[in-house]
Order: C-alpha cells, then sequence, then structure tokens
C-alpha cells in the first residue's frame, strides 16, 4: 500500500486520520507543522500527502508553494481546511494540488480523495531527479565474463531453469494463500510480539520502536489480540 504523510497541527486530526488510514492498510507518518513536513521531504518522497491549509508556523499553500519551486512536488497533495475561502483552494489546485478537502473531513470523502491521488499517473523520472537516489547499475553484471562459451548470466538462468522450483506459498510461518487483511494482521501480530518481547512489554520503548504513539499502538494490540503487560511472558 502507500506511504502517507499528514500534516496537521491538530493532534485529534492527525489521529483520526492515522487510524483511518493505517486501517486501510497505509503506512501514515504525522507532522504537527510545515517545518516537520519540511524535514520529512527533504528525507524521502511520500506516496501522497494530506496537507491543512492554516497552521501556526507557515500555512500550507505557502509550503506547497516551496516544494514546487524546488521541485520537491513531485507526489499528489490534498489541501485540508475548515476555513479556507473558495480563492484559497483555487490557489492551492493552480499550485499543483490534486484535491481540496474541507473539514470536518467524512470517511467516504477521505478514502475517495485519497484513492483518487493515489491512482494519478507516476511522476517521470525526469521530474524526480533532483530528489531521489539514482539506480546505479548492479557492478557484478556491468563486464559480462565468458565462462565456457556462455555469460555467467546466461548460465545462472539455465541452472534455474532445470532446478525444481521452490514451495513459495508462505513467507515465514505466515500463509500467502488467505486474504490480504488476515496475512497482514498474522505479520502484524509477529511484529509487536517481537518488539514487546525485546523490550520487555515497555510501551514507551515498543512506540518508539515501531513509531506509534502510544494511543494508537494500544488500540492495534487491543484488535491484534495481544497482551499488552507482562503477566504473559513471565507465565510462560
Amino acid at each position: 500500500m502507500a506511504r502517507i504523510l499528514v500534516v496537521d497541527d491538530e493532534i485529534g486530526i492527525r489521529e483520526l486520520l492515522s487510524e483511518i488510514l493505517y486501517d486501510e492498510g497505509h503506512t501514515v507518518e504525522l507532522a504537527e507543522n510545515a517545518a516537520q513536513a519540511r524535514d520529512y521531504r527533504l528525507r524521502q518522497r511520500p506516496d501522497l500527502v494530506l496537507l491543512d491549509i492554516w497552521m501556526p508556523d507557515a500555512d500550507g499553500v505557502s509550503l506547497l508553494k516551496e516544494w514546487f519551486s524546488q521541485g520537491l512536488l513531485n507526489m499528489p497533495v490534498i489541501m485540508m481546511s475548515g476555513h479556507a475561502t473558495v480563492d484559497t483552494a483555487v490557489e492551492a489546485t493552480r499550485i499543483g494540488a490534486v484535491d481540496f478537502l474541507e473539514k470536518p473531513i467524512t470517511l467516504q470523502k477521505l478514502l475517495k480523495a485519497v484513492a483518487s491521488g493515489l491512482a494519478r499517473p507516476v511522476i517521470p523520472a525526469s521530474m524526480r531527479s533532483r530528489t531521489e537516489r539514482p539506480v546505479l547499475p548492479d557492478p557484478v553484471f556491468t563486464q559480462v565474463p565468458l565462462v565456457g562459451g556462455a555469460s555467467v548470466p546466461e548460465q545462472a538462468a539455465g541452472a534455474s531453469a532445470r532446478a525444481p522450483l521452490a514451495d513459495d506459498s508462505h513467507l515465514g510461518s505466515i500463509s500467502l494463500n488467505q486474504p490480504l487483511r488476515e496475512a497482514r494482521d498474522e505479520f502484524e501480530r509477529i511484529y509487536f510480539e517481537y518488539h514487546l518481547l525485546h523490550e520487555n512489554h515497555s510501551m514507551t520503548r515498543v512506540s518508539e520502536r515501531t513509531g506509534l504513539e502510544r494511543t494508537h499502538l494500544y488500540r492495534k494490540l487491543k484488535q491484534l489480540g495481544i497482551e499488552t503487560s507482562r503477566k504473559k511472558s513471565s507465565a510462560t
């Protein structure tokens, strides 16, 4: 699924959108102001941004202009506001925003806007060259050595064609022959149990390790049926 950056100074909005998008299978990153959003964008490019217009340090439209001028506006951005005028929405769209959501945001409108934004064509690589790391050729195959009249890749391909196919229906103990949501829940259960064990069930450290806010973490563990106290580990 997609990596979505939510930028809003209201913690309630951030947590609500994060929970909805996470339950839809997306990876959610949070920023409470323009400065945090700016820093995140310099590190990596999200697949989509939900950007609030009115924030204390800088408004969303100004940040949108900044990304555009720096060549960083190569991902779909959906603007959000409860007080913006039509002129503001038009200006944001002219700069490069793909949609505008008026608060309070309903579940249906949010999911529809996100799906529409993610469905837009991928930005050409030439427009991403300033922000994306170039893909370098594999040094092993830059010069193809010949062995016995055939190249190493050709010999490897022939060997793999003759080798029997391994069972690829499992990823570790997780069966891939099941619905995505069930496979994801199974992976998440293993993932969180691992971190709980290694952090001695310290919710603060697990929260830091997994990148989830404590409220969201407790809710997710309860949803997966995972015991959050140390009783389970001490009883075994």
